[in-house]
């Protein structure tokens, strides 16, 4: 008989907890953090069937444009400096110390209109697979551009 394992799905507010523990320890991951004028520079701290720990800089200006997470669920932490998130209605300043957590289809633009760096942690649960991209018609509708695959990242 075979068996199949079937991976736990964290839910936003555990994955508030995982992200905002991490932001709250830079020592294990400040020597890790670089600074890219090219945009924001992004590494995988960590990676399994569950959820998945990214690591993201944000110099002044950078933004994700909108986007989804897919069928995802999602938070980040702050650790450093401050980003603003925007959504279709209405938006919000996240500083250090403060956390965001979302559900699947979450549509927003992440951006640091600070005048100094940021630092954030990201977690997903399940891991990302695709990421839906976005823009407003001329009524301010969403509108679809792309569904990246998590191949192309």
């Amino acid at each position: 008989m075979t068996t199949t394992f079937e991976p736990r799905v964290l839910g936003p507010a555990q994955l508030a907890e995982r992200a905002q523990a991490i932001a709250g320890r830079p020592e294990e991951w400040i020597h890790r953090v670089r600074l890219s004028t090219d945009g924001r520079w992004y590494e995988r701290l960590h990676s399994d069937a569950e959820h998945e720990i990214w690591l993201i800089s944000w110099l002044p200006g950078h933004a994700t444009g909108l986007h989804d997470h897919g069928g995802a669920s999602g938070a980040f932490a702050v650790a450093l400096g401050s980003l603003d998130e925007h959504r279709v209605a209405g938006g919000r300043t996240v500083s250090a110390g403060q956390v965001r957590a979302f559900g699947p289809g979450y549509i927003h633009d992440v951006r640091n209109e600070s005048d100094a760096p940021a630092v954030s942690v990201h977690v997903y649960s399940p891991p990302l697979s695709v990421m839906n991209r976005y823009d407003l018609d001329g009524d301010g509708r969403l509108v679809l551009l792309a569904a990246e695959s998590a191949e192309d990242w």
